[in-house]
């Protein structure tokens, strides 16, 4: 089955309150969209004059913390304006998605971060999926170019993180980066993309997981064997716990290389991380992840609804993949996320949280950063995952 999208433009009634956006066991998918429509609305009227992009939302001096266009997320905003001008068809989404393009366009030719991935198919694929143009084509194919000269062949990996010439990490993360690498192996026609992709893949399968389906955030290389250093726990508890949003990062990145290349052991290795967080003894009943299973201070750790975000839109497309119990139980373990995220316990009411859509995020707590806040990768694959869910509901 190819990658969902949306084929009909539909205009909804307005939502004043979060209150109405979910109701007896259905999602009202609907109201949902024109709630984040109407939010990301009033966040670009707090970005005018700034030429920033949303990172995240300071609620102690009450205003947006923004970023430049290198930063990792720059690529979410636009492409959560691109998603929702394709649901109601208000051209000022689409224009301001129009507008941070521009901003992106040199990120092109990034080649410090493995994260161009995110940056520039998140935002100009979603804008090429909708209006094609030959320039778009040609910043993905340079943005793809830019994220191979990371590749290793004697890890088989791309790297993630700068660090010492000793050094040579690899974060699960980096998964999510691939989908632009396939993207420019269908549209250059140079297989090459394609090959990078799955090696990539086939290394972080054979290296990233316990026996539990449990993940490693990172590895450490050694750049000139290929041999493993060291385990790295990054934004997760512990080098041996399950971070949240790692384990969402692997169940949508497994199950988006089945998608391209139909091996049966991705989609093998995305059902059991499926399994693996939807059996987990710490997953709250209403499947919004403490920010790491094995957080010590279980049940008053907080909560993260960036990876409850990623394992829903994750679900709904591993879903169309398996049939009976699994795909039953996929599908409606995504749609009761979605019912809980739509709440008023994690979506913003419009005009507040700087006009992101959910609150209740968790970026790094080892670090102290971005704790307990909203985040735009979150918007971007809930806004996705309420888009998948309305195309499977419709569906004939």
């Amino acid at each position: 089955m190819k990658k969902i999208t949306l084929l009909f433009v539909v205009a909804f009634v307005c939502v004043f309150s979060t209150g109405d956006l979910f109701a007896k066991g259905k999602v009202k998918v609907d109201k949902a969209l024109e709630h984040a429509a109407r939010q990301y609305l009033y966040m670009r009227d707090e970005l005018k004059g700034t030429n920033q992009f949303p990172k995240t939302y300071d609620k102690h001096m009450q205003r947006l913390k923004t970023s430049n266009s290198k930063w990792w997320c720059s690529g979410f905003y636009p492409g959560t304006l691109f998603y929702l001008y394709e649901e109601t068809g208000n051209e000022e989404l689409y224009t301001e998605g129009v507008r941070m393009l521009k901003l992106l366009e040199p990120e092109q030719y990034n080649v410090n971060t493995h994260d161009v991935g995110f940056m520039m198919y998140c935002s100009y694929g979603n804008a090429n999926r909708i209006a094609p143009q030959s320039g778009y084509k040609d910043i993905m194919a340079n943005s793809a170019r830019s994220l191979i000269t990371r590749f290793s062949p004697v890890v088989g990996c791309i790297k993630s993180h700068n660090r010492g010439s000793d050094d040579y990490v690899v974060i699960i993360d980096n998964m999510m980066n691939l989908e632009l690498l396939f993207w420019a192996a269908q549209a250059t026609g140079d297989s090459t993309f394609y090959d990078i992709a799955v090696k990539h893949a086939d290394t972080t399968l054979k290296n990233h997981f316990r026996a539990d389906n449990s993940l490693y955030h990172g590895l450490n290389y050694n750049p000139k064997t290929g041999t493993i250093k060291h385990y790295q726990g990054g934004q997760g508890f512990s080098e041996k716990s399950a971070w949240a949003r790692g384990q969402a990062w692997g169940l949508y990145g497994y199950t988006m290389m089945y998608r391209f290349t139909k091996k049966p052991e991705y989609l093998e290795q995305a059902i059991k991380i499926a399994e693996f967080v939807l059996n987990h003894p710490n997953m709250p009943k209403d499947l919004i992840p403490y920010w790491d299973y094995n957080a010590p201070d279980i049940p008053d750790a907080l909560r993260d609804a960036s990876a409850a975000a990623i394992n829903c839109s994750g679900l709904l497309e591993l879903s169309q993949y398996v049939s009976g119990d699994k795909a039953e139980k996929y599908y409606k373990a995504a749609e009761k996320m979605l019912q809980t995220l739509s709440s008023p316990v994690y979506t913003a009411e419009v005009g507040t949280n700087g006009g992101f859509i959910l609150k209740h995020s968790v970026g790094n707590i080892p670090s102290g950063t971005e704790v307990d806040v909203p985040l735009t990768y979150a918007d971007y694959y809930y806004v996705e995952a309420l888009c998948r869910y309305k195309s499977l509901v419709d569906k004939p």
